[in-house]
């Protein structure tokens, strides 16, 4: 079996164990958040025209959406914790215009839907531009687009199968090198259109001052118990228990991520996968130009276990990625966020990707639960006759997504029949995981194969065959 670059060129162990020397554990996002309001928590009985429960992208945008189309509207939202606390403060910022995951997977899974699809994506996008310029969104958003980076011979190739255009530019290894200066780059595909970075706290912070400005009622530590319309007319819509109070609403909408869903139908269709993340401290000028980065796109390699990595607004860089880890169980807990050997191998291979800036520290370190689908993207639902509608299992792409998204669950809950609500991939559903043990044995093993694969030139072996197969798989 063959070694990958992150085999064969590590850092010394003294660079990797000095580069945590004062690291917090926490997000950066929300650690560099200036003081926001409070929302007060639920207390009391109250009715509404839509109740949203979550905090996160999904939920704020399906706020500020739902105001906008019927500003007389009494909406509701209930967040668990605090706004944007969970995956929506802690990921990378790629807010991407793919809505299916890339092109392959959304091709391999709606032949017939592809080309619209990424139509689609690229217009969501453009409407969020549109959104943060309108609405005022202090969020750090530069539409920068991203490269695609071969780090190993046999990604070259497929790099060079891709389609290009105006937008999508082939950069050969000098051409690369240009771009961004790092010894284990070989080729990229520069994608100048189709990402955007935020600042991921911002964004929801910005969101939810929108939404109350909006009037827009939220309300934090207020975790929904119970949903049911036991005794309700469809008029009268559902009722949504929390510990501090009720809420009645006519129509709700579930934004529940990564968290347990509310229905049953649910409980197996998406798994909480751990993602690790480093935030270096700001690099000074001369470090900059050691690796050049001008033009600051989002970076990735090809690998099935790939790195994502970026420049913040003060120039620090986040690099996570690569380790996806599955506990027993289907569990969310705080105690999986610290894992010493993840975040000492990304140590690694950061600077391996960049040995120029040996002696850089990171001032942070951290992870967050990914809502993964076995189709590795989004899927959509209604439920209790069209009261209650869902979005979960957006695998790593909420960012732009969870826009796109608001707007199927805001047209379902009207009983609008729009384009969106008739593609095929809002009207399927994904296959669901097996339940344990079978789902910890298969997603291990599946983590295996892909590690093989990422060591045997992206060849699959005969489980991820199968697995491509039936349409049911695991993404790192």
């Amino acid at each position: 079996m063959s070694r990958t670059i992150f085999d064969r060129a590590r850092p010394a162990a003294s660079v990797v164990a000095d580069s945590f020397v004062d690291t917090r554990q926490g997000s950066f996002w929300l650690d560099d958040l200036a003081p926001r309001a409070n929302y007060p928590r639920l207390s009391g009985n109250l009715n509404c025209d839509l109740a949203i429960v979550g905090g996160g992208y999904l939920g704020l945008w399906s706020a500020v959406l739902a105001k906008q189309q019927n500003p007389a509207a009494r909406v509701v939202l209930l967040e668990a914790r605090t706004v944007g606390w969970a995956a929506s403060g802690r990921n990378g910022g790629f807010c991407e215009a793919s809505l299916t995951h890339g092109q392959e997977n959304g091709r391999r899974r709606w032949p017939q839907e592809i080309d619209r699809l990424t139509e689609l994506g690229q217009e969501n996008l453009d409407e969020i531009e549109r959104a943060v310029a309108s609405l005022g969104l202090d969020c750090d958003f530069e539409r920068t687009g991203a490269i695609d980076l071969a780090v190993e011979e046999h990604q070259v190739q497929w790099l060079c199968e891709e389609d290009t255009d105006d937008n999508t530019v082939f950069l050969d290894a000098a051409a690369v090198q240009a771009e961004v200066a790092s010894p284990t780059y070989l080729a990229g595909v520069w994608h100048r259109r189709s990402n955007a970075l935020v600042h991921p706290g911002k964004l929801a912070a910005e969101l939810a001052r929108v939404a109350t400005g909006l009037g827009v009622e939220i309300f934090e530590h207020s975790l929904v118990q119970n949903i049911d319309t036991t005794g309700l007319t469809a008029a009268q819509g559902t009722r949504i228990v929390t510990a501090g109070g009720t809420v009645t609403a006519r129509k709700t909408a579930l934004a529940t991520n990564v968290f347990p869903s509310l229905l049953k139908r649910n409980k197996l269709a998406t798994v909480p996968v751990y993602d690790y993340v480093l935030m270096t401290e700001p690099l000074h000028n001369d470090q900059l130009a050691a690796i050049g980065w001008q033009n600051r796109q989002g970076l990735s390699d090809l690998a099935n276990q790939f790195h994502y990595y970026r420049l913040s607004a003060d120039n620090r860089i986040l690099f996570g990625g690569y380790d996806a880890v599955y506990h027993y169980g289907r569990r969310v807990r705080s105690g999986y966020e610290n894992r010493p050997e993840s975040f000492e191998k990304l140590a690694s291979h950061f600077f391996t990707t960049f040995p120029q800036l040996a002696g850089v520290r990171f001032s942070h370190k951290w992870a967050g639960a990914i809502d993964t689908s076995t189709r590795f993207c989004a899927f959509f639902g209604q439920a209790r006759g069209g009261r209650i509608s869902y979005a979960a299992g957006f695998t790593g792409l909420g960012v732009g997504a969870t826009h796109f998204a608001a707007q199927v669950m805001l047209d379902q809950l009207a009983g609008r029949s729009t384009e969106r609500t008739e593609l095929a991939m809002v009207r399927g559903r994904p296959l669901s995981f097996p339940p344990e043990p079978i789902a910890f044995v298969g997603i291990q093993a599946t983590r295996w194969a892909l590690d093989r694969a990422d060591h045997n030139r992206g060849k699959r072996n005969a489980l991820l065959r199968s697995l491509d197969a039936l349409g049911l798989g695991f993404d790192s």
